[in-house]
């Protein structure tokens, strides 16, 4: 299965991906580790544009080759960047799992984004102005498929639907 976690910076998609990804004992790639990377390399500086979603989608293609449940961490906030995972599900034969994940709560968002500390070397943490300026493009369902909007201000309802989700999709694919 591939799932894909999206949502502005700061509203806690991290935090979620982890405990799913251990949960499910799934292989978890982060878009931001691997822009960290990537910059620690000298191959780029912030942004790094799409570079970091191409290796993710290629890192991803080959757990997915062997069996593997891979779970996406990424803003994925527009239609390009969503197609990718789209497409990699249809090429591998796996089912896609969206989950979008929002803060309702824009003080709490606003508290999140400016007190975070990074957790990775060479990791760029975005401003407050950045988060509320970047392009976040509606989700197009009959073009990305349907997804589950989670509210990451109550984490532990949070997690239970995204449980319920991925949960649900696994016991219709054993059947």
């Amino acid at each position: 299965m591939l799932i894909v976690f999206a949502g502005l910076p700061g509203t806690g998609k991290t935090t979620l991906a982890r405990q799913i990804a251990t949960d499910l004992r799934a292989t978890l790639l982060r878009v931001d580790a691997i822009e960290a990377a990537v910059v620690r390399s000298g191959i780029a500086r912030h942004p790094v544009n799409e570079v970091g979603y191409l290796v993710m989608r290629d890192v991803a293609a080959t757990n997915l080759a062997i069996g593997g449940t891979v779970l996406i961490d990424a803003v994925n906030s527009v239609t390009e960047a969503r197609d990718i995972w789209v497409e990699l599900a249809g090429s591998e034969g796996v089912p896609l799992r969206s989950v979008e994940v929002v803060l309702g709560d824009l003080e709490e968002h606003r508290r999140r984004v400016e007190e975070r500390e990074g957790d990775l070397v060479a990791g760029h943490l975005p401003t407050w102005a950045q988060v509320q300026a970047r392009e976040y493009e509606p989700w197009d369902e009959a073009k990305h498929g349907a997804r589950l909007v989670v509210d990451s201000g109550d984490s532990v309802a949070a997690l239970a639907a995204i449980r319920g989700y991925l949960g649900g999709a696994r016991d219709s694919e054993a059947r």
